[in-house]
């Protein structure tokens, strides 16, 4: 599974641009199903119901399901914004992503180049200023530890690139961590020194972890 550049979790932001007395406002945020996109987008122009137009375009890549993508000019003559904006989210390489520009007239026309260029230039420099992070797909995987020799080993498994999601405290600490699938054998090495051969990961599923940064490949 391929790193999908996307947002930050909980990204949620907005950038203002005026072109010939026109507002251009983006309000650009993660979103990783299609009721996300829908509820933002209608947030927005509950937000702004005075507006002339709450253009919006987005980008999602659901787990298990083809690409997604959506475009609405809102009454902008066709092609002139929500192609625009969409584009600005693919030649950034962005999904999970949904960008709404709001747009209060000035009174003067831009026609239709000028249109094009002040929604795509809206998402473009949003998405700039926006956190990135990356979602890559990585085995999940539990453990039962000893609470005595639970942060040390959590420690010793950090350092071997395993990314801890969850430590559960009881009687016995529940560990689970996120490896990629090729450093199985190293990370069951690694739990089998530091417990003294008694503790074992158990497999539990695959999905997708949020990165703040892109994995080395090779």
């Amino acid at each position: 599974m391929s790193a999908l550049r996307t947002l930050a979790s909980g990204t949620l932001l907005t950038h203002e641009i005026e072109i010939k007395r026109s507002r251009f406002i983006t309000t650009l945020a993660r979103t990783d199903t299609p009721e996300e996109a829908r509820d933002l987008i209608d947030a927005v122009k509950a937000e702004h119901p005075q507006a002339r137009h709450n253009c919006s375009a987005y980008l999602i890549d659901p787990p298990d399901a083809a690409p997604l993508q959506h475009s609405s000019d809102d009454g902008e003559p066709s092609g002139t914004a929500g192609t625009p904006m969409l584009e600005a989210l693919r030649a950034s390489d962005t999904w999970n992503a949904t960008a709404v520009v709001t747009r209060y007239f000035g009174g003067i026309l831009l026609g239709g180049g000028g249109l094009v260029r002040a929604y795509s230039t809206s998402v473009s420099e949003a998405v700039a200023r926006a956190p990135i992070a990356y979602l890559v797909g990585r085995d999940v995987l539990e453990t039962q530890l000893n609470p005595g020799d639970a942060g040390r080993i959590e420690a010793e498994l950090r350092a071997r690139g395993a990314a801890v999601i969850d430590t559960i405290w009881g009687p016995d600490v529940t560990l689970r961590i996120a490896i990629d699938p090729s450093d199985r054998d190293s990370i069951d090495a690694c739990l089998a020194q530091a417990s003294s051969g008694v503790a074992k990961f158990r497999y539990v599923e695959t999905r997708r972890i949020e990165l703040d940064e892109a994995p080395r490949v090779g």
